[in-house]
């Protein structure tokens, strides 16, 4: 190779080594993000469920449906809670829990007789967040699962089985020449086994005895909750919410990089020989970043509601209140940035990659059921988990407007801390 060829590819790699900002956008964010994603979506030969937030309601109060109940409880895939009727529907509504199972008074007798073909077979209702489809056809497919091995066990076993045998042959003895000799001499039979099963000692239960079973005794009516107006979920108003958020929040850093580069031109030092206080300064800019993010929300969702019919179906004033508590918030992001920051370049390398972190622990780009429970707990601390909650609200759920106060309060929260913190940390010139 050249010496020269060689010197000039020397004199590349020494600056860009040189340059921390290159290295961090090269190197460390891509490793990363990298990372982060990978452990939130499970991680290699990872063993773990993320289990899904069910609210398990029984109106039936029968030994079966107590069963069922134990079986959710205990399912891997599951984290049951048992509770009332109105409160499971408040919560799904609101989107604090994703599914809730309603087991109707008659679900014992109804499901055993329905298992034999005969009657009605009793619908279980799932409340259902509509944002949550995917864990919904989960929990239904689990909740099959255990009622087949519930009803199954009792019908073929136990005093209730016994019971239930006998009835449905009483019925068809009744029905007389229109009955199904068929159907009459499988009764028969299974009553005999199962009085002479009565007598015996019973095995230890294992999971062959558990198995058994005709036909599904039950049916499954899904109830999607969002606004009383039957408003279903709105993919383009969630989108459009979680685009905005890290649009507003890219713009802050905008703003943020623009105050350094003054600061590099000796701007700020001007600034400072003029009546203008370290306060003031910083208000302005935090009132001027405010607007902006604001007018990009707004034009975000002018262009959804033109374009993709996004509708407010809550509260509006709801939700330009969370609307202007991010924007402020983001806008004291900017200037805490800005306050930290030594230099324009490499303030927007590390700030870029906090932003994408705070955006994916909002939930703007990967639905939270895909994160650990830890990490769900973790997204509270998070500013875009409050505004994306108090959005969706405002929209697709079509909540009042009492659903807004609290993440406007929290927005507000964070602007407070930040803001502190900008100030505190705020230099006139660079080091």
């Amino acid at each position: 190779m050249s010496p020269v060829l060689l010197s000039l590819v020397r004199k590349d790699l020494r600056l860009f080594f040189s340059d921390r900002r290159s290295v961090i956008l090269s190197f460390v964010v891509p490793i990363a993000l990298a990372s982060f994603m990978g452990a939130i979506t499970g991680g290699k030969g990872s063993d773990k469920v993320n289990r899904v937030s069910v609210l398990t309601v029984d109106q039936d109060q029968t030994e079966l449906s107590a069963k069922v109940m134990k079986n959710l409880a205990g399912d891997p895939g599951l984290e049951a809670a048992v509770s009332e009727l109105a409160p499971a529907r408040s919560l799904v509504r609101n989107g604090k829990v994703p599914v809730a199972i309603v087991i109707p008074k008659g679900f014992a007798e109804s499901s055993a007789r329905a298992f034999f073909g005969s009657g009605e077979r009793p619908v279980v209702t799932l409340f259902t967040d509509p944002s949550h489809a995917t864990e919904a056809s989960m929990v239904r497919g689990i909740l099959t699962q255990h009622v087949m091995q519930a009803v199954s066990t009792a019908a073929f076993n136990g005093h209730q089985g016994a019971e239930t045998i006998d009835s449905l042959l009483a019925d068809v003895e009744d029905a007389g020449a229109v009955g199904d000799p068929a159907l009459r001499d499988m009764l028969s039979g299974i009553s005999r086994w199962q009085h002479q099963q009565a007598t015996q000692p019973k095995p230890a239960p294992n999971e062959e005895t558990e198995k058994g079973g005709l036909q599904i005794p039950f049916e499954t009516r899904v109830e999607a909750l969002a606004a009383e107006q039957g408003e279903s979920y709105d993919g383009y108003a969630h989108s459009f919410g979680g685009m905005g958020i890290q649009f507003v929040l890219f713009a802050s850093i905008d703003c943020a990089v623009a105050l350094l580069t003054e600061r590099q031109r000796g701007l700020w030092r001007r600034l400072r020989a003029a009546p203008l206080s370290r306060s003031m300064l910083l208000l302005s800019r935090a009132i001027s970043g405010a607007i902006i993010g604001a007018l990009i929300l707004l034009a975000l969702f002018g262009f959804g509601a033109v374009v993709f019919h996004i509708q407010v179906s809550g509260s509006l004033l709801g939700l330009l209140m969370v609307c202007t508590a991010f924007a402020l918030m983001a806008s004291t992001f900017g200037l805490l940035v800005a306050s930290l920051g030594k230099t324009p370049q490499a303030a927007r390398g590390l700030s870029v990659f906090a932003v994408l972190v705070m955006v994916m622990l909002g939930g703007a780009w990967f639905p939270a059921f895909l994160f650990p429970t830890s990490v769900q707990k973790l997204t509270l601390f998070a500013p875009t988990r409050w505004a994306m909650d108090g959005i969706d609200a405002m929209t697709w759920r079509g909540l009042g407007l009492e659903a807004a106060v609290l993440p406007t309060l929290a927005l507000l929260g964070f602007s407070v801390l930040l803001g502190t913190l900008a100030v505190s940390r705020f230099r006139w010139e660079a080091d």
